[in-house]
């Protein structure tokens, strides 16, 4: 099962195009088929080519950030600060628009703040919390990653139409909100 986990470039170092003219990877078709004991196999093809594609992407994020001396972690931290209009956001809401874990976002934070990227803040509603907020040295760094962050992703998008992009983010999502029904149910379960 580990070949099933590694990107289908990694696992087979090339990939094939089927009757429709479509890519698979034959190894991955082929681990799937004994994995099901030659049941259909589509929908865990589907599952490993979406997460072939997320590593794909996220490796190259990660060797653009980190040759910007940050982790690409760090990178959607202040990005998502930026989004803000300067107002300063908990560590709890800066995990939930991230999808991380608070413990994450404290983590990546304590090294922003450190780097003078990013500062803490007392939250004038609550004495006890402390909210978040880009600094202007975190806005010029951002801003050293928006060209070649465009470029790299025009890069790995390149030879897509407007209407398949519309499509694969379309696509993307619906199983984003599927993976949340199903996480709902599984809750609603264990309650």
């Amino acid at each position: 099962m580990k070949q099933v986990h590694k990107s289908p470039l990694r696992s087979s170092g090339s990939l094939a195009h089927d009757a429709d003219d479509c890519l698979y990877d034959p190894s991955v078709r082929s681990v799937m088929a004994e994995f099901t004991l030659g049941a259909d196999t589509l929908d865990l093809e589907a599952a490993s080519a979406v997460r072939a594609a997320h590593h794909s992407i996220e490796r190259l994020r990660s060797r653009g950030a980190a040759g910007r001396g940050l982790s690409s972690g760090a990178l959607d931290i202040l990005i998502r600060l930026s989004a803000t209009a300067g107002e300063p956001i908990g560590i709890g809401d800066l995990a939930r628009v991230c999808g991380v874990s608070p413990r994450n976002v404290t983590g990546l934070v304590d090294t922003l703040e450190r780097d003078g990227l990013v500062e803490r803040v007392a939250d004038p509603h609550d004495r006890r919390a402390v909210l978040t907020r880009i600094t202007p040295a975190g806005r010029n760094r951002l801003d050293s990653f928006r060209q070649p962050t465009q470029r790299a992703m025009a890069a790995v998008f390149q030879g897509f139409t407007p209407a398949e992009l519309t499509l694969l983010r379309h696509l993307s999502l619906r199983l984003v909100e599927n993976q949340q029904l199903i996480e709902r149910h599984l809750e609603q379960q264990d309650s």
